[in-house]
């Protein structure tokens, strides 16, 4: 008998014909994260299995409940056929050190050619821990130990507990994506949500120095860092938004100010998604939540650009972002009190429903399209992993 950790798959079953590019990104994601483990990956169209080489089971569980595309993790024992007698002694072996009053028995029968149908083994079973332990009893409703049996086409596994994984497709089966991070709750919890969805992302952040501070940088970094826990690294575009945020408000009709500077931002999101072959820009918006986040804020900025753009919270509320913010770990670097670009200059009466004509009319007094090339030309790029951000070459 050894013990493995077996991982099952959950929503990625559904994927009958691409199920292997489904699986063989999930096992490259485990064996980035888990480099540093020495570890042995076996797998199928109905599980995997890792076996550690060493005796640290909970440091890789804790690892692989970081990874999407997984709906379960156990600690399994792996019997090398499907005696029931093994299973019998096997069981009988393990639940000696095990104390609880109500059990019961969950067979799965993958081996259809098996001589024995999963009730016919779960009597089995049951009758042996019966007799094995005293004052215990059946209890399928609502029992302290559950104990699982799995017989496959050649071999059989046992195990007790279970771990919930984070669901979802592994990150990269779907492509890329640029997430607009600032320095706020929203956008981060939008990335995971889309990472969720098999999306590898880059990030992109607008600073405004000296308007916004150092410490603002820092903190979106660190945010772009615990993001890039569930993918193993994030490229994020550090854009320098100053010039063009003072030639708009000196420019431009102040209630307009944050529809300009947000139509401009898109513009420079497209184009380094463009660069980078992003399929899609994703952010953080969430409707009605700010002025520019009315619906018809929303139309007359996105118009700007033709590249797709997802917003995973557009019909969560404040209070639901914040719980999952803080399931995330994001929560308490997001309320850090330091400002970024969205946040200063705003005016004291924003306009909600702005007029696309008149967008499109005050643009025309400032030199956007040369403004925007130099910010692109001049951006930073920061390699973030969870242990250390990397700075490249400014483009």
């Amino acid at each position: 008998m050894t013990q493995k950790i077996m991982i099952k798959y959950g929503e990625l079953t559904t994927k009958k014909d691409n199920i292997n590019l489904f699986l063989k990104t999930l096992k490259q994601n485990i064996e980035h994260l888990l480099k540093e483990e020495e570890i042995t990956i076996e797998y199928d169209s109905g599980r995997m299995f890792i076996t550690p080489l060493k005796n640290n089971f909970e440091d890789i569980l804790n690892k692989l409940q970081k990874i999407f595309g997984i709906h379960e993790i156990v600690i399994c024992n792996e019997l090398e056929d499907n005696n029931i007698e093994q299973i019998k002694e096997a069981l009988e072996n393990l639940i000696q050190n095990i104390e609880f009053k109500t059990f019961k028995i969950e067979t799965k029968r993958s081996n259809k050619n098996y001589s024995l149908k999963s009730p016919e083994i779960n009597h089995i079973l049951g009758g042996l821990v019966l007799k094995n332990k005293e004052k215990v009893k059946v209890d399928v409703h609502h029992p302290e130990l559950t104990i699982h049996i799995e017989i496959r086409l050649k071999k059989s596994y046992l195990y007790f507990d279970t771990r919930k994984g984070l669901g979802g497709y592994p990150v990269g089966t779907l492509g890329k994506g640029l997430l607009m991070l600032s320095g706020g709750i929203d956008s981060p919890v939008a990335g995971y949500l889309t990472m969720k969805r098999g999306v590898k992302l880059e990030a992109i952040y607008f600073e405004s120095p000296p308007h916004t501070s150092l410490e603002a940088k820092n903190k979106v970094e660190s945010l772009a860092r615990i993001l890039s826990s569930y993918q193993g690294e994030i490229k994020l575009h550090v854009i320098n938004f100053t010039e063009i945020q003072e030639t708009i408000y000196k420019n431009i009709p102040h209630e307009y100010l944050i529809t300009i500077m947000r139509r401009m931002m898109y513009r420079i999101s497209a184009k380094i998604a463009y660069q980078r072959k992003c399929k899609i820009l994703v952010n953080g918006e969430s409707i009605g939540q700010v002025a520019s986040q009315t619906l018809t804020s929303m139309n007359a900025i996105n118009m700007v650009v033709t590249i797709p753009v997802i917003r995973p919270l557009a019909c969560f509320d404040k209070l639901e972002i914040i719980s999952l913010a803080q399931q995330i770990n994001t929560y308490d670097t997001s309320i850090l009190p330091f400002e970024d670009c969205c946040t200063i200059f705003v005016p004291e009466h924003p306009i909600i429903n702005p007029e696309i004509s008149k967008c499109e009319e005050y643009e025309t007094l400032i030199p956007y399209e040369k403004l925007i090339e130099k910010a692109i030309q001049n951006h930073e790029e920061i390699l973030v992993t969870k242990n250390k951000q990397q700075f490249e070459d400014i483009l």
